[in-house]
């Protein structure tokens, strides 16, 4: 994990970029899809899910939920994902729904920076890398 600075522009910066954000989903989908069927399931979803931490709400302390509430609420994400309602997520639906999640992310921080703590493999870190990259990248003509 690391603090890091970021703001709207930055995660839409990366959505934008369609051979930066789609070589990060598909490394991502390779990872979740276990059993490399090119499909996932609830089950191989399941993990990711539970790493949104939908449930932490006390400064990063989990709330005792009921079980049945938490399985709820894990369904109705899948099934988010689930856009044609087969009981599994390809990879141009789970392309297109973290590209809708990375959207309301960012239009939910805003213009004004925040920092924050980002996992390092997290979504929000590689829009950070990839702003830091461009950066410091010298510019031909400028």
């Amino acid at each position: 994990m690391s603090v890091e600075v970021l703001d709207s522009e930055t995660i839409l910066n990366f959505v934008e970029d369609e051979e930066a954000f789609s070589e990060f989903i598909a490394e991502r989908f390779t990872i979740l899809d276990k059993n490399n069927d090119g499909i996932l399931s609830y089950s191989e979803m399941l993990h990711e899910l539970q790493g949104l931490r939908v449930f932490d709400t006390h400064f990063g302390i989990d709330v005792k939920m009921d079980p049945n509430e938490v399985s709820r609420v894990y369904s109705t994400i899948f099934f988010q994902f689930d856009h044609d309602s087969n009981g599994t997520v390809d990879f141009e639906e789970f392309k297109q729904e973290m590209k809708e999640m990375m959207v309301a992310m960012a239009n939910g921080l805003g213009f004004l920076p925040v920092q924050m703590v980002l996992e390092e493999n997290g979504f929000l870190k590689k829009a950070v890398d990839r702003e830091l990259m461009i950066i410091s990248t010298p510019h031909v003509g400028v």
